[in-house]
């Protein structure tokens, strides 16, 4: 593959040219839709799930983003977005409540990951890392285009994820690769501004995981760092950027003390560097990125 040598303000629909060698891509993966108060929890604790369950209204439909870094050390996926094998009507299991009545999607075989990258001029076997946030379907539903992919999982979030008890907890391991071989990653005592903990991705350290427990307590957000701005992806640390900085918690966190703290520790590093903010499910993520929008405001030009 070629390296990337636009000048750094060289943008295209859903990306933008960090430096001569490096750039992000925003890559929509189809649509989803949850109860509204699954993007904006309320209550704490349990009373805050029972709350998402017994919801009726809808959320908008919402972009399942997974994110492109093209890197000289070679090219890295974070996240894979979701399947189409999701029409299947045996796809979800029809014992579980959050199947039954708390998800939507709208995804076409040609929204895949795989023809994604492809329209893009990649194929799935260029890029040498995945590294998924956390195992939810929508972020981990295109894994079974990287059979030839180092897949970078936090361990104890596959942990999780597995077995029965990863049903019940609403994970679908049943549709993992058969092939899958994760390398299992637990975070180093390597501070990384308020995170306590981090792992670099890259020799060069440009790229690197951060811990995010939230959305799932084992969630890991990814890094990309430039000399002047930062780029946070952010899986579901929260739908939209509207929500961190109020600092409200989704609807499925199990514990909205560990997200309110990760939301405050994604604030205090925006102070530090000017931060994109980039979560998943954020109808204005490409948008930010494209117009290099921090997350204090204003344009970086």
């Amino acid at each position: 593959m070629s390296t990337v040598t636009a000048d750094r303000n060289q943008t295209s629909a859903g990306q933008r040219t960090i430096n001569r060698q490096t750039t992000v891509h925003a890559i929509q993966t189809g649509a989803v839709r949850v109860r509204q108060n699954q993007v904006h929890g309320k209550g704490s604790g349990v009373r805050r799930l029972v709350n998402t369950f017994a919801g009726r209204q809808w959320s908008a439909w919402l972009p399942i983003y997974a994110w492109l870094i093209e890197h000289p050390e070679g090219p890295i996926l974070v996240d894979t977005g979701e399947t189409a094998r999701t029409s299947d009507p045996e796809y979800f299991p029809s014992w579980h409540p959050y199947y039954r009545r708390g998800l939507e999607l709208r995804v076409e075989p040609d929204q895949e990951i795989g023809p994604q990258l492809e329209k893009r001029g990649f194929s799935p076997r260029d890029v040498q890392k995945v590294v998924l946030t956390h195992l939810h379907t929508d972020h981990a539903g295109g894994l079974h285009h990287f059979p030839d992919s180092e897949i970078v999982i936090n361990r104890s979030e596959f942990e999780r994820a597995s077995g029965l008890q990863g049903k019940l907890r609403g994970y679908l391991p049943q549709h993992q690769p058969d092939w899958l071989d994760p390398t299992l990653i637990d975070l180093e005592s390597r501070p990384y501004g308020p995170f306590p903990a981090s792992l670099p991705l890259t020799d060069d350290e440009t790229v690197s995981v951060v811990p995010t427990p939230g959305h799932t307590p084992h969630h890991i957000s990814v890094v990309v760092e430039d000399e002047s701005i930062r780029y946070f992806l952010a899986g579901d640390t929260s739908y939209n950027q509207q929500l961190l900085l109020d600092g409200i918690v989704d609807g499925v966190a199990p514990d909205d003390r560990s997200a309110s703290a990760t939301h405050a520790k994604i604030r205090d590093l925006a102070r530090t560097k000017p931060t994109v903010y980039l979560p998943s499910h954020d109808t204005d993520s490409a948008t930010r990125l494209v117009n290099l929008e921090p997350l204090s405001g204003g344009i970086i030009r």
